[in-house]
C-alpha cells in the first residue's frame, strides 16, 4: 500500500467508518456484559462506614475520659504554691481568663496554674537564653548596653507569648466547630423531628459528629451531662455558647432558651436556625470568594509583573546592546 492510497479520501472514510462501528458495538455490548456491582459497593461502603463510626466513637470516648480526668486533675504542689504565694491569680487572671481557657478546650484548675506560671517563667527563660546568645555568640564590638536592652525587650515579649498561643488555640478551635456546626444542626433537627428528646438528640449528634469534629462532639457531650444534673436547662445552653464562642452556636442556644421559656416547638426553632446557619455559611463562602481579588493584587504585583516586564523588555534591551554596545 503506497502513500497515495493511504492519503485518499476513500481510505480515510473506511477507517472512520470502522472506528464508528467498533465504538457502537462496544457501547451496546458492554452494558450487557457488565455486572451490577451496586449492591456489592453499597455493602462495602456500609461496612467501611460502620468501621469508621466505631473507630471515631472509641476515640471520642477516650477524649471524653481524658476530659473528665482533666476536670479532676489538680496542678502540681510546687506550681500551686508558687502561684498562691505570689498571688498571681488576682494579679494576672480574672473570670475572662478562665472563660478563654475553656474556649480553648482547657478545663479545670490545672490549666489556669500552668498558664499563670508560663506568663511568669517565660520572660526569665527567654532573658537567660538571649543573654547567653548575646554575650557568647554575638560580636564583642556591639556595646553591652545594647545587648542588655535587646535581651530585656525580648524577655518582655515573652510575657505575651501565652496569650498569643491561647488566642491562636481559641481561633483554631472556633473555626473547627464553626465548620461542623451546620451539619450537627441538621442532624439535631432530624433527631428532634423523629421524636427524640433534646438530651437524646445532643447525645446522638455528639456520637455522629465525632468523625468531623471531635471538639464539637466533646462540647455536645458535656452539654448532655449538664442537662441531666443542672437545675435549669438554660444554664446548660448558656454554658455551651460560652465554651464554644461561635456566633452560630449562640444563636441556636438563644432560640432553644426561648423555646423552653415560651413553650414553642423545639423542632421549628431548630429548623429556622438550621436554614439561617446554612445561609450564613454560604455568605461566608461568598465573602471569601469576593476577597480573593484584593488579596491576589499584592502577590501579582510582587511576583508576576517583574517577570512579565523582564520577558517583554529583554528582547528590546538585547537589541539595543547589540546595536550600540558591539564594535
Amino acid at each position: 500500500m503506497d502513500l497515495e492510497s493511504i492519503a485518499s479520501s476513500q481510505f480515510l472514510a473506511a477507517v472512520l467508518a470502522m472506528i464508528a462501528v467498533t465504538g457502537t458495538i462496544f457501547s451496546l455490548v458492554m452494558p450487557l456484559l457488565s455486572r451490577d456491582t451496586l449492591k456489592t459497593r453499597m455493602k462495602s461502603v456500609a461496612l467501611e462506614r460502620d468501621k469508621l463510626r466505631a473507630k471515631e466513637r472509641a476515640r471520642l470516648q477516650e477524649n471524653q475520659t481524658d476530659a473528665r480526668a482533666s476536670l479532676r486533675n489538680q496542678p502540681k504542689a510546687q506550681m500551686k504554691s508558687f502561684v498562691d504565694r505570689l498571688n498571681l491569680k488576682e494579679m494576672l487572671s480574672d473570670d475572662m481568663t478562665v472563660e478563654r481557657l475553656r474556649m480553648a478546650g482547657y478545663r479545670g484548675s490545672a490549666p489556669l496554674y500552668y498558664f499563670l506560671t508560663a506568663r511568669i517563667a517565660l520572660p526569665g527563660v527567654i532573658f537567660v537564653f538571649t543573654v547567653a546568645y548575646a554575650f557568647l555568640i554575638l560580636s564583642s564590638s556591639i556595646p553591652a548596653l545594647s545587648k542588655i536592652s535587646f535581651c530585656i525587650a525580648l524577655s518582655g515579649f515573652g510575657a505575651f507569648l501565652p496569650n498569643i498561643y491561647l488566642k491562636n488555640k481559641i481561633d483554631k478551635r472556633k473555626l473547627i466547630i464553626q465548620r461542623a456546626w451546620p451539619d450537627a444542626l441538621d442532624l439535631m433537627l432530624i433527631c428532634v423531628e423523629s421524636g427524640m428528646s433534646i438530651e437524646g438528640a445532643f447525645q446522638r449528634v455528639a456520637e455522629e459528629i465525632g468523625v468531623q469534629s471531635v471538639e464539637l462532639a466533646e462540647e455536645l457531650s458535656l452539654t448532655t451531662a449538664e442537662l441531666s444534673y443542672l437545675s435549669e436547662r438554660r444554664l446548660a445552653y448558656e454554658n455551651l455558647a460560652k465554651r464554644t464562642g461561635v456566633d452560630g452556636v449562640k444563636n441556636v442556644m438563644m432560640a432553644l432558651i426561648q423555646a423552653e421559656r415560651y413553650g414553642t416547638p423545639v423542632g421549628s426553632a431548630i429548623r429556622t436556625m438550621a436554614d439561617d446557619t446554612r445561609e450564613m455559611r454560604m455568605q461566608l463562602a461568598e465573602q471569601k470568594a469576593a476577597s480573593l481579588p484584593p488579596k491576589l493584587t499584592v502577590p501579582m504585583i510582587i511576583f508576576f509583573l517583574p517577570v512579565l516586564f523582564f520577558i517583554i523588555m529583554s528582547p528590546a534591551i538585547m537589541q539595543v546592546f547589540e546595536k550600540f554596545g558591539g564594535p
